[in-house]
């Protein structure tokens, strides 16, 4: 039988002692765990030209859009905010051509923190640059707790993927200082914070397989089986694909 394979776009890593600086693509474990588990096959590929984008997704039958980087305001058309930390600009570009390319090939998305970011801005959306400029805030959304735990509560669409997955309410970890601001339109909000932040969002088009989430449920698959039920559905989506 075979299993579905989950393309996950690699981040870089640079500067580390023990590799005496030499730069380090890698993803999270939490990742390739949680694919894993759910009988998938995770693909980790390296950052490449935005042109490879359609090699990459021929072999793959779903995307994983992880966390990392902020995003490159310029793709918003904006100037760089005081708060704004480390970019990718490579990252960015290489990742929009992928998402443009999955969804031309019609295989689901599944896109974590940045990733979910960039998935909102691919198509037209905007961000908050960090959340000292979003008046509402109330929660901590960068937590204190150990990363495993739920940090605050977020509210459901009990009609979504996701509110089927999770309920009418749920805690999750938190480790963001940006946001959606506004919206795309192919995309419906599914979950808010108790300030009123998106929290996830899904495709209008139920066929498109596109799920976002702002937490990080690879941080909490080992303790939470409803986080693990995330990746389980998105592989499910994936192997309809092939």
């Amino acid at each position: 039988m075979n299993k579905p394979l989950i393309g996950i776009p690699g981040n870089v890593l640079r500067g580390l002692k023990e590799t005496e600086g030499l730069p380090i693509t890698y993803t999270p474990q939490g990742f390739i765990d949680g694919i894993q588990m759910a009988n998938g096959v995770p693909f980790v590929f390296p950052i490449s030209p935005p042109e490879d984008a359609s090699y990459y997704v021929d072999q793959i039958d779903g995307l994983l859009l992880a966390g990392g980087q902020d995003i490159t305001p310029f793709l918003s058309g904006e100037e760089p905010h005081l708060k704004l930390e480390a970019t990718e600009p490579a990252r960015d570009a290489f990742e929009l051509a992928l998402i443009k390319e999955t969804i031309a090939q019609h295989k689901p998305i599944f896109a974590v923190c940045r990733g979910m970011q960039l998935l909102n801005v691919a198509y037209g959306g905007t961000l908050y640059q960090d959340l000292s400029d979003y008046k509402e805030l109330t929660v901590q959304h960068i937590q204190k707790t150990h990363y495993t735990f739920g940090s605050h509560t977020i509210t459901l669409d009990t009609e979504s993927q996701l509110g089927r997955i999770l309920g009418a309410t749920y805690s999750v970890n938190s480790y963001h200082h940006q946001a959606v601001k506004e919206l795309a339109e192919p995309f419906k909000a599914v979950a808010w914070s108790k300030d009123n932040l998106i929290e996830a969002f899904e495709s209008t088009d139920a066929e498109k397989g596109i799920v976002a989430v702002q937490w990080h449920p690879e941080l909490m698959v080992a303790v939470d089986s409803k986080m693990q039920r995330l990746f389980t559905e998105f592989v499910k989506r994936a192997s309809i694909s092939y």
